[in-house]
C-alpha cells in the first residue's frame, strides 16, 4: 500500500466531540506547528450549540503559505464515534487513520487503502489521572503528544507554549507536561515514526502571528470603542466575549485607580443579554453582544426595539 509523503505540505483533520476539551488541544497543535517556522491554517467546523455534538478541527500545513482550504485529508484524528464512517470516508488514497485503540473495532471499519495507527489513550488516561474530567481533558493533550513524534514537532515547542499559557501555574503546567510525554512515550516505545507526513523546521513564518477570527474580533471591539459586553454562552460565540475581557484587563484599567472602564456581563439568556445592551447604548455605552444564529432568533424583540428607537447595537 501506498503512503502520502509530504514535507510541510498535508492537512490534518481532527474530529471530537463538542465540549470535550478538544478545542484547546488542537489549537495547540497548530501553534506548535507555526512555531516550528511552517504557516498553518486552520480552522474550527461546529454547530450552533453547547455541548455534545460533533465538532471538527481541521488544519492545512503549508510551507509556501497557502491558507485556503486544499480539499481531501492527509491524517485524521477520528475522536468521534457518531462521525466515524464519515472521518474515514473522507482520507485521502495512502493517508493516515489515528484513532484510540483502547476498545477493539471490527476490521469493517477501517479502509484497506489507509494506513490505521491506533493509540490506547483512554486506557493511558485512566492510568495516570483519577479525576474523571481530568482523564477526558488530558486523553486530549496525550493524543497532541503522540502526534508530535508521529509527525517530527519537537518537544520543547509544545513545553515552551505550555509554560507561556501556564505561567505562575505550576500545578497545570507540570500536568499538561506530564499528559504530553504520556503520548510521546507511547509512539517512541510502540509505533514507527515519523510518517510519511511530517514537519521540519523553517524560517518562512516571518511577522505572522497566530489568531482566530473571534480574538481578532474582540481586538477590533476594544480599538473601536465598546465598553460594555452582555451575551449568553452559545458556540461558536462565546470566545468573542471572553477575549474581550481579556483585552480590556489590558487596555481598559485606570492605571492610577486601578478601576475597570468597561462591564462584561453573563445575562441569564439571550433576550436578557441583547437587553441590556440595548440599554447600555440607550445611555451611550458602546455595547455588543454575541451569539449564533440560534440566539439572534431569541432575540428579536429587543432588536426591533433598537430599530425603531434607533439606538446603535
Amino acid at each position: 500500500m501506498k503512503r502520502i509523503k509530504a514535507i510541510n505540505d498535508f492537512v490534518i483533520k481532527f474530529a471530537n466531540v463538542n465540549g470535550s476539551g478538544s478545542a484547546s488541544a488542537n489549537e495547540l497543535f497548530a501553534k506548535a506547528v507555526l512555531r516550528m517556522g511552517v504557516p498553518v491554517s486552520p480552522r474550527n467546523i461546529f454547530p450552533s450549540n453547547i455541548q455534545g455534538m460533533p465538532t471538527w478541527y481541521e488544519a492545512r500545513v503549508c510551507e509556501k503559505g497557502y491558507h485556503g482550504r486544499r480539499g481531501g485529508v492527509d491524517m485524521m484524528v477520528a475522536m468521534n464515534p457518531q462521525t466515524w464512517d464519515a472521518d474515514v470516508a473522507e482520507i485521502e488514497p495512502g493517508g493516515y487513520l489515528f484513532h484510540d485503540s483502547t476498545r477493539a473495532l471490527p476490521p469493517s471499519s477501517f479502509r484497506r487503502d489507509v494506513h490505521v495507527i491506533g493509540v490506547p489513550l483512554t486506557d493511558i488516561a485512566n492510568a495516570a489521572y483519577t479525576d474523571p474530567r481530568q482523564r477526558q481533558l488530558f486523553k486530549n493533550i496525550i493524543y497532541v503528544g503522540a502526534l508530535s513524534v508521529l509527525l517530527d514537532l519537537d518537544a520543547d515547542v509544545f513545553e515552551k507554549l505550555f509554560a507561556e499559557q501556564y505561567a505562575g501555574k505550576e500545578r497545570l503546567l507540570d500536568s499538561n507536561v506530564k499528559a504530553l510525554h504520556l503520548g510521546r512515550n507511547y509512539v517512541k516505545q510502540h509505533l514507527e515514526a515519523p510518517l510519511g507526513i511530517r514537519v521540519q523546521r523553517a524560517d518562512n513564518v516571518g511577522d505572522q502571528i497566530f489568531t482566530d477570527g473571534n480574538s481578532a474580533a474582540a481586538l477590533g471591539l476594544v480599538y473601536g470603542g465598546a465598553t460594555v459586553a452582555a451575551w449568553y454562552p452559545i458556540t461558536p460565540s462565546t470566545s468573542v466575549p471572553e477575549s474581550f475581557q481579556k483585552y480590556c484587563e489590558k487596555f481598559r484599567v485606570d492605571p492610577e485607580t486601578g478601576q475597570n472602564r468597561f462591564a462584561i456581563v453573563q445575562a441569564e439568556d439571550e433576550l436578557a443579554s441583547i437587553g441590556m445592551v440595548v440599554g447600555a447604548g440607550w445611555n451611550g455605552a458602546r455595547a455588543f453582544t454575541a451569539t449564533s444564529g440560534p440566539g439572534v432568533s431569541l432575540m428579536t424583540e429587543f432588536i426591533g426595539l433598537a430599530y425603531f428607537a434607533e439606538i446603535p447595537v
